[in-house]
């Protein structure tokens, strides 16, 4: 979209909100670059040069804008329906990667030289991963010194900084401030004590946000140990590359209020990444919703309630073995089994405000359980034992870099892996956008109500003009029905 001038001049003049994160203005006048929404009288259009990135602006020598804060944007939402080279490897920088394995990790992930890596990401975003690396090591760090006391060496290393050098020179280049000069306009000494490894974020979004599918499906379906609704808020044990973690989510009107206890804080970038990814934070709404709204049966339900997510996972292993033992019972029967296999399986976790007790068992834990131990039918036992036994062999790998066609033939090339197991796995897990489920009941349910075709084969040639966001329709479709997934529950619960 950078490449329109026009259309980016028109959205600087007009501050829509809308376009942050989807490209950043940049001033050569002032040295700065800012978000389109930035408050601020908009500079002449001479004056404006447009990029695809943060990184692409700070590369070109700009800093950030101290009013609009361009680097506290929603990601752009063409991260989430794009399946490309570009994209994957843009989840996995944002997932940390880069900073943990390399460049040549990102590669090796990917499948691509680093060569091949570089040059397309120059080509779109006008920075290569180490660029984009750090200009989120630097967000990460303005987090972490704002609304944290963590002494500034802590800091530097938590946001994924190899040095303090490095950390220091990194915040003034971009901020044009001292980490502690950002640390006293952030209100330094008269934050309230935190508990130590307890760190409180705010994560944007786009509205509008409707959080009653969202949070509703979450608790709702929420495991045992694992998942929780307590005080308004969703709460939930995170496998983290350094250590467990457990974070508390709560909609508020203008951001997910976000409470993070972490056993390393360089897994703070990580476990941002997957939360957001959870909550579908970074979807462009509006583009989303005037798309179904064309249909003029979905029509009426996304004017009554707009702004509906993808409930999405953390873990997409854990999402896969959940679909599985979902197959053909009820929400609370899938609760059940998912909780047995946790208190088995699952790694113990401690948390003294509330009660999660375990992470969701890895892969591996689970690929030696006797497959007599499982309350299932024995058809389902062979599905689950196959899948378990792939994913930690490694021949099936479910991740944010994966190939959503790719991984799509293999798992229907797995026994017991049906078209609803398919698609609810690329809907919930890899986050396709265009993710369908024509023979999902409730989809079916609300088909017959609303006088859609009820056939699966029928539906899905109906549906064609929905794309490419038929995982968003389903969420419409559902909210036909009058089921808890559809309800956030009360603060009290």
């Amino acid at each position: 979209m950078h490449t329109d001038t026009e259309h980016c001049v028109r959205a600087v003049q007009s501050k829509d909100a809308r376009f942050d994160g989807w490209f950043f203005t940049a001033v050569v006048t002032t040295g700065i670059y800012c978000r389109p929404s930035c408050p601020v009288v908009p500079p002449k259009p001479e004056n404006m040069r447009f990029h695809p990135s943060a990184a692409a602006c700070q590369q070109a020598g700009f800093r950030a804008c101290k009013r609009c804060r361009p680097d506290t944007t929603p990601g752009s939402p063409e991260w989430n329906h794009r399946a490309d080279l570009v994209a994957r490897a843009m989840r996995l920088i944002a997932d940390g990667v880069v900073d943990r394995e390399g460049v040549t990790g990102l590669a090796t992930r990917l499948g691509y030289s680093t060569r091949q890596i570089e040059r397309q990401l120059h080509a779109e975003l006008g920075a290569g991963p180490l660029a984009l690396a750090r200009a989120q090591r630097a967000q990460t760090a303005r987090v972490l010194i704002e609304t944290t006391e963590l002494a500034m060496a802590d800091t530097a290393f938590a946001a994924g900084f190899a040095s303090i050098r490095t950390f220091n020179d990194t915040v003034r280049e971009v901020f044009a401030l001292t980490p502690g000069e950002l640390r006293t306009r952030a209100g330094g000494g008269r934050r309230p004590k935190s508990t130590p490894g307890v760190l409180t974020l705010r994560l944007p979004f786009r509205a509008p946000l409707n959080p009653d599918n969202l949070f509703g499906h979450l608790a709702a379906t929420a495991v045992p140990g694992v998942e929780e609704w307590r005080d308004g808020a969703y709460r939930r044990t995170l496998r983290l590359p350094y250590g467990p973690g457990i974070v508390a989510l709560t909609p508020t009107p203008d951001h997910i209020a976000c409470r993070l206890a972490l056993t390393d804080q360089r897994d703070l970038t990580v476990a941002i990444s997957r939360c957001r990814r959870m909550l579908d934070l970074d979807a462009d709404p509006v583009a989303i919703d005037d798309q179904l709204r064309t249909d003029p049966l979905l029509g009426p339900l996304v004017d009554k309630a707009p702004g509906r997510r993808v409930p999405r996972t953390v873990d997409e292993a854990e999402f896969a073995v959940r679909a599985v033992l979902g197959q053909q019972v009820s929400t609370a029967a899938a609760r059940t089994h998912a909780a047995r296999l946790v208190t088995a399986h699952g790694d113990p976790v401690d948390d003294p405000e509330g009660a999660l007790t375990h992470l969701f068992p890895s892969p591996k834990a689970l690929a030696g359980l006797d497959p007599d131990t499982l309350a299932l039918p024995r058809t389902r036992r062979t599905t689950l034992t196959t899948l378990v036994r792939q994913l930690a062999d490694g021949e099936l790998h479910l991740g944010v870099e994966s190939d959503w066609h790719k991984v799509r033939a293999q798992l229907t090339a797995l026994p017991g892996f049906g078209p609803w197991t398919v698609e609810a796995i690329a809907m919930r897990a890899l986050g396709d956008p265009d993710a369908f489920l024509p023979t999902d009941l409730g989809v079916r349910r609300a088909a017959a109500t609303l006088g859609l075709p009820s056939t699966p084969a029928a539906l899905t040639t109906r549906s064609a003009t929905w794309r490419p966001w038929r995982a968003y329709a389903v969420q419409y479709l559902w909210a036909t029905d009058d089921h808890p997934i559809n309800y956030m529950p009360p603060p009290t619960t």
